[in-house]
């Protein structure tokens, strides 16, 4: 647990699943199958698309033959499924030589998997799919309408990871299940204690004590804290502007809704690609926001 990555806003979720070998053990826990140790895992995470100030969690390619793409979200996000479909072409970019392309053979190309893994406070299915074709515009009384078959489509599986659910999942994967009981531990301190930091403090002391992630945590005690606060007050400071984007978004509209939602993640230190990515308006209309102020 060693390449902690520090040239960007890292969460402990990514930091945690950084190595062939966990992602090894990671895959193997939810698809149920072994992978032997001597078939390759190559991460090939674009450390260049942003979103929550962080990079897409975790991209890998087992034996050049399956790319797999995993999120984890405290909020199950809708639009998942297009926003894969945008990574997905990126990593593919990076992985095949453009030349080839133009070639008459045929390219293979590794296959595509995409994996949510769910950790937040709202009840949520052990299991659930999520597809692209449910976002696509109804185009009844067009050419498209009569075809048997979408044209396009992208299915992401999403697995609950909190505590009590998926527990075949946990127990084949001692990292994933960890981490279960560490963010478990957190959110029952928070209940006892008057702050995140505190809560966070004292799950850190509890898990090292009881052999729980002991070896990260004890390595990497303050960056975890640091990382913690940061993704957690980011998620709270989501919800607040939502929750006051809605009630003035009522009286002024949709637009003026998001509007105020944007004002107030700008206002609370969320970046631009952040605050585009959660309200949809586009950077244009955001920076306007920023002259007026």
């Amino acid at each position: 647990m060693e390449n902690v990555n520090r040239n960007h806003k890292n969460s402990v979720f990514s930091s945690l699943f950084s190595t062939p070998d966990v992602l090894r053990e990671l895959y193997s826990a939810i698809e149920g199958i072994p992978i032997p140790q001597d078939i390759p895992i190559d991460i090939n995470t674009l450390t260049d698309i942003l979103y929550k100030g962080q990079i897409n969690d975790v991209s890998f390619l087992i034996d050049n033959r399956l790319v797999v793409l995993i999120e984890h979200q405290s909020t199950v996000n809708d639009n998942i499924p297009l926003r894969l479909l945008m990574y997905i072409a990126r990593v593919y970019e990076k992985i095949i030589n453009r030349k080839k392309l133009y070639q008459s053979k045929l390219e293979k190309i590794p296959s595509p998997e995409f994996i949510v893994l769910y950790n937040g406070e709202k009840e949520h299915p052990d299991f659930k799919e999520l597809k692209l074709s449910d976002a696509f515009k109804d185009i009844e009384g067009l050419k498209l309408s009569s075809i048997d078959k979408i044209p396009l489509e992208l299915i992401v599986q999403v697995y609950n990871i909190n505590h009590g659910h998926n527990p075949e999942i946990l127990k084949r994967s001692e990292t994933l299940g960890s981490y279960s009981i560490f963010i478990n531990k957190i959110r029952e301190y928070q209940k006892e204690k008057d702050s995140l930091e505190k809560a966070a403090r004292s799950a850190i002391i509890y898990c090292i004590n009881n052999n729980i992630l002991k070896d990260y945590l004890e390595a990497h005690a303050s960056e975890v804290l640091n990382m913690l606060l940061t993704e957690w007050n980011q998620d709270e400071a989501v919800e607040v502007a939502r929750e006051e984007g809605r009630e003035e978004g009522h009286e002024n509209g949709l637009k003026e809704g998001k509007l105020i939602i944007a004002k107030n993640l700008l206002a609370k230190g969320s970046t631009l690609e952040f605050v585009c990515e959660i309200t949809g308006l586009s950077p244009e209309e955001i920076e306007e926001i920023e002259l007026n102020e």
